[in-house]
């Protein structure tokens, strides 16, 4: 999502870099191109002009104009001012005081509001708590059923609304039988318009004077830019917010709602979705985030990914295979498997430091398809095959790239990859957790 003003910043970076001292004219001109960035990013220009202010007013000082690395200080500068930006700290969900503690979330229609109460259970599971799901939009048969089936798939209890009750009785309802079934935290989907409206806020007053929520959080679409920053900020006005939920992150937003939600509404972005599957919800860090921004990569999140995706009765076994060099193509089919939980390829090498500067550098995109291949041909082969590939001779080849509508050359490639990638877990294996350092320094 925030390549283009990735791009655009590292241009940036890299000319102040060139000079050898930085003065009042070249910071002027640097600032130009990060305000034109930033607003082609779709950021507020309000928040445009607080932020290029304030890094000048930092950039211009003796500290950077004097320093023997100005053009590290500038870039340190602005990723400073973007996490101040983007709020400084990470803001927690709220949710002592209750129980069951609720969270109502609210937006408008097509923000994602339903798969997002999902998604949030997801997250709410894996931080130990026991999430019950309430469907209160009456007015959408299909949001009933929706979350209904959502619940039935990641195995989250619902509450059994209908589309002839009261949203205000159903939350009420659902509290009691939250309460009997041993749940702390119920997620409240409500109703959406197409556009804010009295009907829809006096609905959302009588839910939340009711129920008395522990957070109203909400839900808006990263895709409609300054959209999504004016939406929240009237239903700030009327309702109060706890804070916001970015859905669609991972689509073709520009980024601006992510930068200027804070700074206009008040209230932190608390999560962000990016991608389509369940588990697809992260917190949001304002300082991971600005990493991201300016291709520093964000390797704290993707070791929280790894720890959330990956069995660790599995890891204890791969670790014990690998030390006895009994690690096959069935484990490392797995292994690929949970690879893909953690989410799409493109968002985990995002996540790399390094990697964006890597991927220009070469023109390699991480292809998607590639993985789906390699699972065809792995699925291809007999149990024997998988767990011996010295005896897939050219007649077993060409069987397998059949049943896997591949060619051989695939099947080879796959088989190549396997046996490089049993060699290079032998040789991390073997150096230990100090030797691995010097492993990626080569």
């Amino acid at each position: 999502m925030f390549d283009n003003l990735s791009d655009k910043l590292s241009l940036v970076f890299k000319k102040v870099r060139g000079h050898g001292k930085l003065n009042e004219k070249n910071i002027q001109e640097a600032l130009r191109e990060v305000r034109m960035a930033l607003l082609e990013a779709d950021v507020n220009y309000k928040v445009v002009k607080e932020f290029t202010g304030a890094v000048k007013g930092r950039a211009s000082g003796s500290e950077v104009m004097e320093s023997l690395t100005p053009g590290q200080q500038f870039v340190k500068i602005v990723h400073e001012e973007l996490i101040q930006t983007m709020g400084s700290e990470r803001a927690e969900l709220n949710l002592a005081g209750q129980n069951p503690a609720s969270i109502v979330l609210i937006g408008l229609q097509g923000s994602g509001k339903t798969t997002t109460a999902a998604k949030l259970a997801v997250w709410l599971r894996t931080a130990k708590r026991l999430p019950y799901l309430v469907p209160a939009d009456v007015y959408r048969p299909a949001a009933i059923e929706q979350l209904t089936q959502l619940g039935d798939q990641i195995q989250v209890p619902v509450y059994p609304s209908r589309v002839d009750q009261n949203p205000v009785d159903i939350c009420l309802a659902a509290r009691e039988e939250a309460r009997a079934q041993g749940r702390d935290t119920l997620i409240i989907d409500t109703a959406g318009r197409l556009h804010i409206d009295e009907e829809l806020m006096e609905e959302l007053r009588r839910i939340r004077e009711a129920i008395e929520p522990s957070e109203i959080l909400m839900v808006a679409d990263a895709m409609t830019g300054q959209d999504a920053v004016n939406v929240a900020s009237r239903f700030d006005e009327l309702l109060d917010i706890d804070g916001v939920i970015l859905s669609k992150l991972d689509g073709d937003a520009r980024g601006g709602a992510a930068l200027s939600i804070r700074s206009v509404t008040g209230k932190p972005i608390k999560f962000v979705g990016v991608g389509e599957k369940t588990n697809a919800l992260e917190p949001f860090h304002p300082d991971r985030m600005a990493n991201r921004i300016l291709g520093m990569g964000d390797i704290l999140s993707l070791i929280e990914k790894a720890e959330a995706s990956i069995d660790e009765k599995k890891a204890k076994e791969l670790e014990e295979k690998l030390r006895k060099d009994t690690f096959t193509l069935e484990d490392f089919q797995d292994q690929l498997k949970q690879v893909r939980q953690m989410g799409s390829l493109d968002e985990l090498v995002s996540m790399i430091p390094g990697f964006s500067k890597l991927k220009k550098m070469s023109g390699a995109e991480p292809d998607e398809k590639e993985l789906v291949k390699i699972e065809a041909i792995i699925n291809s082969m007999t149990l024997k095959e998988r767990r011996d590939h010295t005896i897939l001779n050219g007649s077993r080849r060409k069987r397998i790239a059949k049943g896997s509508g591949t060619s051989v050359q695939d099947v080879n490639r796959l088989l190549k990859q396997y046996i490089q990638a049993r060699q290079m877990m032998k040789k991390i294996q073997k150096m230990g957790p100090r030797g691995l350092g010097k492993l990626f320094m080569q």
